[in-house]
């Protein structure tokens, strides 16, 4: 996934260009089989997230309920109905990554940025996430910060990281 699925790098477009170039896609993909996914993706890559009047005005243009609209972008993780910060942090809370202080490194997270699980800074720089498991078992706890994943993280770690950013 690029960058420009992430977040939105098109902060000059007025919300109606937005919504034209949405609309653009849905054209596009409308009467293909099980494409709404995909367009969502596009959408939000195009937004930045999917706010309940992108929802409603995918649904209208592709002539299905808003239910099934909202269903799906509340039923995957990768779609956000809020902004999202330039960096998304996640936090491992595999079993593996929990045992070992999964739990410690968010708090100090919390504390860091003054935000809440799911949230994102004022300054829209930082959203934080809790992910099952990354596959880093043997390096536990680990996060990752966009791509890049950080290994046998402890609270102590966390600053340093984070002013890479």
């Amino acid at each position: 996934m690029t960058n420009q699925t992430k977040t939105c790098n098109c902060s000059k477009e007025t919300d109606a260009e937005k919504l034209q170039r949405i609309s653009e896609v849905i054209e596009d993909y409308k009467y293909r089989e099980g494409s709404l996914i995909q367009i969502l993706h596009m959408a939000q890559g195009i937004y930045g997230h999917l706010p309940l009047e992108v929802q409603e005005y995918i649904a209208k243009e592709m002539e299905i309920p808003l239910s099934k609209v909202s269903g799906v972008v509340t039923f995957y993780s990768f779609f956000s109905t809020t902004p999202r910060g330039d960096h998304t942090i996640r936090v491992c809370l595999g079993t593996a990554c929990y045992v070992r202080g999964g739990k410690k490194i968010i708090e100090k997270f919390k504390e860091l940025l003054d935000i809440e699980v799911g949230e994102t800074t004022e300054d829209r720089k930082f959203t934080l996430e809790v992910m099952r498991c990354i596959g880093a078992c043997g390096l536990a706890p680990a996060i990752t910060i966009d791509d890049k994943v950080y290994k046998m993280v402890n609270p102590d770690k966390i600053e340093s990281i984070l002013n890479n950013y």
